[in-house]
């Protein structure tokens, strides 16, 4: 029986490290502007959805949602972000992650050549669904005023 508990902590230890690893390779496209790792740690479903602080703030589908985040990274140079007190609870085949999030760069406006630098502090929750690699199927992003 210990046995057993001790290779169900060690799935869930490894669940949680590969979760976390695709919580950071969603920010990391924002360091290295290489976008297809979005489409790779998201599913590409139906059931995918999103919302964020920024207008239109009606529920995404995969697509806009993806396009939207490209055209977010690409447009921010300098990009750096810090998770902090991440909370990862797995159920089974699901996985809720929620942290606070650190995001800053240069808000790069290509048709005025101009830069503002940003600093946006939130919250982030993701959930994970294991498919039968671990997938975000769910994103909410908020701004801490």
């Amino acid at each position: 029986m210990l046995k057993l508990g001790t290779l169900q902590a060690k799935s869930i230890l490894s669940d949680r490290e590969e979760i976390i690893k695709i919580i950071e390779t969603f920010f990391e496209v924002g360091k290295t502007k290489d976008l297809a790792p979005l489409r790779e740690i998201q599913l590409d479903d139906n059931s995918f959805s999103s919302f964020s602080d920024v207008p239109p703030y009606d529920l995404k589908d995969f697509k806009t949602t993806i396009s939207l985040e490209e055209l977010r990274f690409i447009s921010i140079s300098d990009y750096d972000h810090q998770i902090r007190n991440p909370k990862i609870s797995v159920f089974g085949d699901v996985a809720v992650v929620a942290f606070e999030l650190t995001q800053k760069g240069m808000l790069i406006d290509n048709k005025a050549y101009t830069g503002e630098h940003i600093l946006i502090d939130g919250r982030a929750t993701f959930v994970l669904i294991k498919k039968p690699t671990w997938k975000i199927v769910h994103i909410h992003l908020s701004r801490v005023p």
